[in-house]
């Protein structure tokens, strides 16, 4: 069995942010030379997301709307967790519904998509260094 983690490291200039990192994901699977097996993502801040979808403008401008109106940052003295001195805690919630992490299988040496899927990395606290772990595993 082959493995091989990598890390890496975005900087947003912006609280929110999504980014699609599928061609950083895909360079790190062909470098594992894994044929099969599985590829698994993860964002390693509490404030950050790793997930799928389509890399469509307009969708992304919904995801950012509607996660705004379901955990709207301001004000911020609605949350509790904003009681510490943190200003965040709209981006605890936004990571919790956007998810931690995501899991592709890796088949003929390539990310095994479905039509239009693409791997995002998702800021919601941003303006400092955040990293994510990429971890392939398989033969």
């Amino acid at each position: 069995m082959k493995s091989i983690t990598k890390y890496l490291t975005f900087h947003t200039e912006k609280r929110f942010k999504l980014i699609n990192i599928t061609p950083e994901i895909e360079k790190i699977v062909r470098e594992s030379a894994v044929n099969e097996g599985i590829c698994l993502v993860n964002s390693m801040h509490i404030t950050s997301s790793i997930f799928i979808n389509d890399d469509e403008i307009g969708l992304l401008q919904d995801f950012e709307k509607w996660l705004e109106n379901l955990a709207p940052h301001a004000p911020t003295e609605q949350y509790l967790h904003n009681d510490t001195g943190e200003d965040n805690a709209d981006a605890h919630l936004k990571r919790q519904i956007m998810g931690r992490e995501t899991v592709i299988a890796i088949t003929k040496g390539k990310l095994d998509f479905g039509p239009w899927e693409q791997i995002f990395y998702g800021e919601f606290d941003g303006c400092r260094n955040k990293r994510i772990l990429v971890k392939v595993v398989g033969e």
